[in-house]
Formats: C-alpha cells, structure tokens, sequence
C-alpha cells in the first residue's frame, strides 16, 4: 500500500530523523507515538504530501488516495455546509456526468460500427467505477457522518463561516471521511471533539475499510483501534506489534534487556583493557594483548541514549476551605442573539463540596463552560442565587486564557509575575514539565503557537495556590508524559476540582463523578468516572429501546386482534373479495422482486465463472512470472470480488423483502 524508504528530514542543523524505512499494509491502524517536536507530524505531513524530505522516497500505488486531517489550521467560507461535504463525491458526480455524455453520444452513432461498442465498452466500465461511490447511499451518508459529528440538520445548509475553528475541523473531518482515502492520516482527530462525536468516530475508524495512521493523546482510542506503534525518541524509529499499552511494556522491557547487554559489554570491555594493559609489554603474551586489542576495536559498542528526565509538580498548598465551595440554586440562564433566544438552564441547583472531583460531559453549545463561568461568579445567572464559600480560593483555566497573555513578555516572565514567593524557584521545573525546556523559556509570548500559549495559560493557572480548581480542556495540547505529570498532580492535589474534558484515560483514575450537559435537557449527575457514565448511558439505551421494542410488539399485538375481530365480521362475498385484492397486491409487488432475484443469481453465477477462469489465467506460467501482467491480473480479480460482494448484498437484500413481504 505505502512504503517509506531511508527518509530523512532536517531542519537547519537540526535532524528530525534520518534513513527512516517502514511500510503501510492495506486495513492497518498503525499510531504514532513519541513526545511532542519528536517527528510525528513532521513524518505525517510528508507521507501526505505538505511537506518535501530532505532525502529518501515515499512510494504508493497509482490510484493510492491518502487523505490528511492536520490539527489546525483549517478555515472554509464561502459555500455551505452540506455543499462543502458533497463535494468529497466530486469524482462520482465527474463519472456520471461522463455516463451521460457518452449515452448521448451513443444515440448518434451505429450500432454496427466499432466505436458504437467501444462507448459501450467505456460506459460499462465507468458504471462498474460508479458503482464503488454507490449513488443512491450519497445523500444518506453525507447525513449520517455530519449527524455523527454532532451537526443538526438546521445546520445543513449554514455557511461554513459561520462555524467556530473546532467545528470547521469537524467540517474537514466529514468530508475526509467521505472520500474514504486508501490511507486515511488523523492528527488528534479528538481534540475538538465531544463524548458523543468521539465515540461514533470511534466506531467509525473501527470499521473503515482503508488504513489508519494516526497520532493522538487519547490513549484508550490507540488502544481500542490500534494495533502497529512507530515510537519516535531523539531522531530515531522503532517498531512495536501492538497498541500503545503494548508499547509502553514492550519499550520498557527492550530498555531493560539493552541496558543489560550494555552492562555486561562494558565489564567485558573493562575486562579485555585491564588484560591488554598488564600483558602488553610482556613478550610472552604480547600476541595475545594485540589480539585482544584487535577484537576490541572490532566491537560495535552498545549505547545507551540519555533518557529525558522524568519532571513531577505538586500544586502549591491551598488554603483550607468550607465544606460547601460553591452552590447555585434554582440557577436560569439564556442567550439571545438574531432574534433568537437559547436557554442553557433553568431553576438548576447544583453544589461543589470540599474534594469534589468532578469530569463535565457533554455536546458543544450545551452549557459546559457557562456552567463553568456560573459556579466561579464570573458570570451572573438570570435567575436564581450563587454562592461562593466563604473559603473558596478560585483558579480557572480556558482555552481564551492564552489570548489574554502579553505578548511582550518571555514564558518564564509571564509565569513568574503570578507565583508566591514559595514556589518561584520552581516555576522553571513547572515549565518543564509541559514542554518549555532549556532556552524555551525565555522564548517572547508574541512568537509562541496557540498550544504553546495554551500551555503557558495552563502552567500560570497551576502555580497559584488555590483550593478550587475549574479545567477547560486542560489536555488538548499535552503529549503524553505532560498529561502524565498533569494526572499525578491531581491526583495528589487535595482541594477540589471541575474538569471539562472527554479525554477518558486522563479523566477515569482522578475523577469520581462525571456531570453531564444535554441541549434542552436537564444536566445529570452519574456517581463514576467517565467509562462507569459512558456505560451507564449505553445501559439506559439498551433498557429504553427494549421498553420501545416490548411496546411496539404490544401495539402490533393490539392491531393484529383487532384486524381478526374486524375479519370475523366480515361476509363470505367481503372475504373474497378482499383475498382477490391481496392476491393482486401479492402480485404485482412480489412478481418484480423474484424476476430481480432470478437475474442477481444469474449475474452471481457469471462473475463466479469470471472469477474460476481468471484464477486458471493467474496461475498459468505466462502470467505469474510477469510482474505487470500479474499485477493487471490481481486488479481485475479484485474488481471482480468487490462487484460480487455488492451483488450478494443486493440479492441478500431483496430475499429479504421477498421473506419480509410474504410474512406480512
């Protein structure tokens, strides 16, 4: 499918990384792991084609589509949404309108000449690639992916402008999607994504039927789709046969054994050195000395590289505080905008009491981060009563904070204006922790990414001493190891804290209750982390469509005695009458569906014959030891195999109404 050769790539003196070979097999899911600036993007970026290596080749085959999702940066305006989604079949709409010229071509031309067959023969083939996009599933698809990824269906037909920076990833992950690429490269797909667009995309990329290479923080996605890590460390690649779990043990397991072939090297080492010198000037045993000495600069020596040291925070000490931290009572609270007005709440009553450790779930526009704004007082209710304890020290942190920040002043001066006297020494510990390291740190606020000022924001908001903390999506631009230093800090942190987030591996061993937001919904409190919630919905559902099942059998039931009463009633010339008109009925719907059967089985039997005598042609002498007839043949084969399987499911489909009709 994809195959990566000696690649290299290098940014001024510096090396990303050098003769990097791997290759990409159909339908594998294959993660990128590493710290962040280890490569990853980098490496992404150059497999779809933003960005030229230094040296080496990536090689596809020719019809090999690669789709690239980055993890920012995409702006669309100027045309709908649904136009902009649509667009991902452009090549269908290309094909068919290419059908529809030669078909008028064809009216015109004899049906005795050649170029009569070869349109014939060029239209055949363009419905054959016509039938891949399946036209008749176009409209539906489109819907059931931007549904998926949490857009109403009012929102269809709103301009892409209108839409924040997250939902036009979103706008770019649909039509993604709907192109489905032959190797499909996701960088932090979920990081503007809720709970429920994760889960479906989740199930989505489960059963995509191309390859996955993707990069993301999220740890028990890599775990649940994953099954191939390429772990980037100091411009080097190694491979891993599992998921990122898998990974981590197998990492630590190869550092263990290779820090012991190190040791015992060193000792033979010393060993040889110390015989060397000691006999060397003896005449005796000079032969052996230079024999030994010859074998030592033979030697390929075992290095053990410098591991990044594992850095640790704790939050200052918060001062102590009542037992009720805040508490909003019969809150209400709605927007008007365009003569338009949204409620987000009404007569709720909520309280944080002291060491709460809440997650807040829930879809975007649902009241998370006005929730958020209300129990820190940043924000009124229209209705109702807010109380801050008469002990609550607040420390918030959101996504906006990083907008606020100065410019003008370097990482380390923008953190320390903020830290008490106590932990300014630490303050350049801290900011290792989330990735300022070294000269970094003195980096000016004006030159940095937005991750980069998000983590500034984020470090400034942890190194206040405060008993009462409220995180906004606190991950979303945290490697693995920063989350990891995140998590312990929390978890040892003895204050209370909110946590808006839908990162699940960050989220389930610190928190112990998940607050979730619905529109036009009530917001509920589930007594677990998120994977208790997530499968305390999934029961729920499963009750409810059961109750929804038992109920419509029961309406059936209903129906079905009271058509017999009404049957029973019926004279004997009314029963004839009406079992004629079901016969009619009978034929004139059944009739079609079996004539359509008898021609699927037919065509099943012809692409099964196709297939026998292009197997017999494969294995002949002349084709398989010719590497481009081989390679037509296969192409053929699979053609063949894909119209097949579409034919089954066709004649599976209409035995099934056949079935569904006579029951009826």
């Amino acid at each position: 499918m994809l195959a990566i050769k000696q690649l290299r790539v290098e940014f001024g003196p510096r090396v990303i990384f050098s003769d990097l070979s791997f290759t990409v097999l159909e339908k594998e899911r294959i993660s990128f792991a590493g710290h962040n600036g280890a490569g990853k993007s980098t490496l992404m970026k150059c497999i779809g084609g933003m960005l030229e290596p230094n040296d080496g080749q990536i090689t596809k085959p020719k019809h090999c589509k690669i789709g690239y999702l980055p993890q920012e940066g995409i702006h669309i305006s100027g045309i709908t949404l649904w136009d902009e989604t649509e667009s991902a079949f452009a090549e269908a709409t290309k094909i068919q309108a290419e059908i529809d010229r030669l078909g008028e071509l064809l009216e015109t031309q004899d049906p005795r000449k050649e170029e009569f067959s070869e349109t014939l023969d060029l239209i055949g083939g363009l419905e054959i690639q016509l039938e891949h996009f399946d036209p008749n599933r176009i409209k539906p698809k489109i819907e059931s992916v931007l549904t998926g990824l949490g857009f109403k269906r009012s929102d269809f037909q709103r301009d892409c402008s209108e839409f924040s920076g997250g939902w036009q990833m979103r706008i770019a992950m649909a039509k993604l999607f709907l192109q489905e690429p032959a190797v499909l490269l996701l960088d932090e797909p979920t990081n503007h994504l809720d709970i429920d667009s994760q889960q479906w995309m989740e199930q989505y990329l489960i059963n995509y039927s191309g390859a996955i290479i993707i990069i993301s923080h999220d740890l028990a996605l890599l775990d649940t789709l994953t099954k191939r890590t390429i772990a980037f460390h100091q411009g080097k690649a190694e491979e891993y046969a599992g998921n990122y779990s898998y990974y981590l043990r197998e990492s630590a397991l190869r550092k263990e054994i290779k820090m012991k072939q190190y040791l015992a090297q060193k000792k033979e080492i010393e060993k040889a050195k110390a015989f060397i010198d000691r006999f060397r000037a003896k005449a005796s045993k000079a032969t052996q000395a230079q024999s030994r000495l010859k074998a030592l600069e033979k030697i390929e020596i075992i290095e053990i590289e410098q591991e990044d040291a594992v850095m640790n925070f704790t939050f200052p000490k918060p001062p102590p505080s009542a037992q009720s931290v805040a508490k909003l009572e019969n809150a209400s609270k709605a927007y008007s905008s365009k003569n338009r007005t949204t409620e987000i709440f009404k007569n709720f009553s909520f309280e944080v009491e002291k060491g709460a450790r809440i997650a807040i779930v829930g879809p975007n526009g649902a009241g998370k981060s006005t929730f958020c704004r209300l129990i820190t007082g940043q924000e009124d209710p229209d209705n109702g009563q807010y109380t801050l304890g008469t002990k609550s020290a607040i420390s918030f942190f959101s996504q906006n904070h990083a907008d606020e920040l100065d410019p003008e002043l370097s990482v380390l001066e923008t953190c320390q204006a903020v830290s008490s006297r106590e932990n300014a020494p630490l303050v350049r510990n801290i900011l290792g922790c989330f990735l300022f390291r070294g000269d970094d740190v003195f980096k000016k606020v004006g030159v940095l990414s937005g991750g980069e000022r998000s983590r500034v924001a984020l470090v400034r908001m942890l190194i206040q001493p405060a008993n009462f903390l409220i995180l906004d999506e606190p991950t979303n631009h945290l490697d693995v190891q920063s989350q990891a230093v995140l998590q312990r800090a929390l978890n040892e942190y003895p204050g209370s804290y909110l946590i808006v987030s839908h990162n699940r591996s960050f989220l389930d061993p610190i928190v112990t209750h998940t607050l979730e937001f619905r529109p036009e919904e009530e917001p509920r409190l589930y007594h677990g982390n998120v994977t208790y919630f997530i499968d305390k919905k999934a029961e729920e559902k499963d009750i409810a469509k059961k109750a929804a099942k038992q109920a419509k059998a029961n309406q059936q039931k209903i129906q079905k005695t009271s058509t017999k009463e009404t049957e029973s009633k019926l004279s004997r010339k009314d029963q004839r009458k009406k079992d004629a008109e079901l016969r009619q009925k009978k034929n004139a719907i059944l009739k079609p569906l079996e004539t359509e059967l008898t021609s699927l089985e037919a065509q099943i039997a012809e692409i099964e014959a196709a297939q026998a005598k292009l197997t017999q042609h494969m294995s002949s002498p002349d084709v398989s030891s010719d590497g481009e007839k081989m390679q037509e043949a296969s192409t053929a084969y699979a053609n063949l195999s894909e119209k097949l399987e579409k034919t089954y499911s066709k004649w599976t489909e209409v035995s099934d109404n056949i079935e569904k009709f006579n029951a009826e």
